[in-house]
């Protein structure tokens, strides 16, 4: 059988010099993380991305660039390994009330140097990772990405 990456998105939103995170509980631990999650059979990449900011955030997404893209090995489980599409975009609209995902604690919006002093608690070192690709000025066409998607 053919190996395969767990295939996840992620998005960068900053407003006011503040990175919208989430915090969740994965396997008993609170976390921080960027809204992210996994692609979904029959998605874009760009769909998969809004939805996720959606469920983990209640906030409607529109990704501008693609920040980069990223393999990751998970140390506690060597068998998964995640390829890790990264957007940064725009929040446009909150819908308040709306339930978020089950895992998800809270959304919070937190500087950099706040998020650096949280390493011990990012759910992977991708989330740091991510936000100084994007500091850096790392942005690449949304353009980039092809879809040869089958219709069913």
């Amino acid at each position: 059988m053919q190996w395969r990456p767990n295939t996840t998105i992620a998005a960068i939103i900053e407003q006011n010099n503040r990175f919208l995170l989430v915090e969740e509980s994965i396997n008993g631990k609170l976390v921080f993380n960027q809204p992210a999650g996994h692609l979904e059979h029959g998605e874009t990449l760009i769909e998969a991305v809004k939805r996720e900011v959606m469920e983990e955030t209640a906030w409607e997404f529109e990704p501008e660039s693609l920040v980069g893209v990223y393999l990751y090995s998970n140390p506690h489980q060597l068998d998964i390994t995640y390829l890790r599409f990264c957007f940064y975009g725009n929040c446009i609209e909150e819908h308040l009330g709306q339930a978020l995902d089950a895992e998800i604690i809270r959304t919070i919006w937190l500087t950099s140097e706040e998020i650096e002093k949280k390493q011990r608690r990012l759910r992977s070192p991708l989330v740091s990772r991510c936000i100084k690709d994007y500091q850096s000025g790392k942005r690449y066409p949304l353009e980039l990405i092809h879809y040869h998607l089958n219709s069913e």
